[in-house]
């Protein structure tokens, strides 16, 4: 009986301490919501990548929508060409498992695939006092091969309603290219900012998307550099419906709001 009580008592000591150890992992940070990285442009679909005025296929004038789509299409072209893979990357990271790698550390570690090219990305996520610091780094073997190309950083707080980003413009070209910064309220995102931030003559040039309680529930506010001056264009739309107003006095020559229906046609504001 004697010699049982000791092996017990080991057991049970060895049993806390792994349990213990387990324990002292905690609980891998929440990834910040894939809206964080991405503006809804599905509101303006357009092949534009100039600011004209336009009219639709049936001769009904549609400049006041083409106008808005075309100011906010410049930022799209930025998302979905320059900064296309690592914002696949970061998509994918949601629904992953990451794995311990120290006290607060965290990595999500997998691959993904962008015109049939393999990259392969590492993303680390560092429980500090206050907030996440998260930072992604890319590798592609073969052609135009690079590794671990920190190709964005950001921290978010720890109860997840709002960060930033950084987001670097490629392995060849190593510069900062733009800040996004993010909220979140209780139903989605609640704003999201691009600022371009890359040292030529576009820096200080911005997009902020958000949502609200009006009739025209979306807007963008955009600070747009037209090789002349920066200039500003406002922007707001029903998600649902798709009817909204555009506003720039620089580009329209005054102060109103100029305003299309559902189909995207010129109509007057009412």
């Amino acid at each position: 009986m004697k010699k049982i009580i000791p092996i017990l008592f080991i057991l049970a000591v060895s049993t806390g301490f792994f349990t213990g150890c387990k324990k002292d992992k905690g609980e891998p940070p929440t990834l910040p919501p894939a809206e964080s990285m991405t503006i809804d442009f599905s509101n303006f679909a357009t092949a534009k990548k100039s600011l004209e005025f336009v009219s639709d296929d049936k001769g009904n004038a549609n400049s006041n929508w083409a106008f808005a789509a075309t100011a906010a299409g410049v930022w799209k072209i930025i998302i979905n060409s320059t900064l296309a893979i690592p914002v696949l990357a970061f998509q994918t990271a949601i629904g992953k498992t990451p794995a311990y790698v120290s006290t607060k550390n965290w990595e999500w570690s997998y691959t993904v695939t962008y015109l049939n090219d393999v990259y392969k990305a590492r993303l680390t996520g560092l429980i500090r006092t206050s907030d996440v610091q998260w930072k992604m780094y890319i590798s592609k073997d073969g052609t135009n091969s690079f590794t671990d190309f920190l190709w964005f950083e950001g921290t978010s707080k720890l109860d997840g309603t709002l960060g930033s980003w950084t987001l670097y413009q490629s392995p060849l070209v190593t510069d900062a290219l733009l800040q996004i910064d993010w909220t979140k309220s209780a139903t989605g995102i609640g704003t999201i900012k691009y600022s371009y931030v890359k040292n030529d003559t576009y820096k200080g040039g911005f997009i902020i998307y958000g949502l609200t309680s009006n009739a025209l529930n979306a807007y963008y506010t955009i600070h747009y550099f037209n090789n002349v001056k920066f200039s500003d264009i406002s922007v707001e739309w029903n998600s649902t419906t798709h009817e909204g107003h555009v506003k720039s006095e620089d580009y329209l020559g005054d102060s109103n709001w100029y305003c299309w229906d559902s189909n995207k046609i010129n109509t007057v504001c009412q």
